[in-house]
């Protein structure tokens, strides 16, 4: 499986990196606060302490004035597993080296989409990266240093439209892709072989479940 950087022009489609934040706070608080399970992973979209530090910065630029959250996702994870997009962009800064695995929503047919289309990029530690609403993505993997995966874990920040990620709304359904509605502004396609796909998740990820440690 190929790794890319988000600094190469591969990357475009799908997200930008940000300058000009000081994140330095931020990450050191993540790594004070929270904890990085072994052998799993964790998500809380919204933390009043991280918040406190950078919320208005942005807000105020990034979201061009709109209401944000500020959140992690902490832990060991190599697959695939899902994939999931938003009304609006997610803005991730790891502590650590990770590998997004990305795809383009435009390539979903009726909530299908084969993992042939994914991608993996490479985020150094610190870089605030922009994820696209139209950029399918989901939990975050180890980083990779020369040909290896890193046992490390990762801590990484999570930016996102205000309650998204929260409970799913009451909703009937009008368009074939409220089916893919899994929480608040969260449409999420599953593996079968994951836990999601037996929690009722739909299963729209043809292929191999793509893990990082098979290649």
């Amino acid at each position: 499986m190929k790794i890319k950087s988000v600094f190469s022009h591969s990357f475009d489609k799908y997200g930008k990196v940000l300058q000009g934040y000081d994140v330095s706070a931020l990450l050191k608080k993540l790594e004070e606060k929270t904890e990085c399970p072994a052998n799993a992973v964790i998500y809380e979209p919204g933390d009043v302490d991280l918040e406190a530090i950078s919320a208005a910065d942005f807000s105020t630029n990034a979201y061009g004035g709109m209401p944000v959250q500020i959140g992690y996702c902490n832990g060991n994870n190599t697959k695939l597993n899902c994939l999931e997009w938003h009304r609006g962009s997610e803005i991730n800064i790891p502590t650590t080296d990770v590998v997004l695995m990305l795809a383009p929503l435009q390539s979903v047919k009726n909530g299908k989409l084969s993992t042939n289309a994914v991608e993996c990029f490479l985020v150094p530690a610190g870089t605030v990266v922009q994820i696209y609403e139209t950029t399918l993505h989901y939990a975050p993997c180890n980083g990779v240093k020369n040909g290896e995966v890193s046992k490390e874990g990762f801590r990484v920040i999570i930016i996102l439209p205000k309650d998204t990620n929260t409970a799913k709304p009451e909703l009937k359904e009008k368009d074939f892709e409220d089916k893919l509605l899994w929480a608040r502004n969260k449409w999420l396609i599953a593996h079968p072989d994951t836990t999601e796909a037996k929690s009722g998740a739909f299963v729209g990820l043809v292929g191999a479940n793509l893990d990082l440690t098979k290649n």
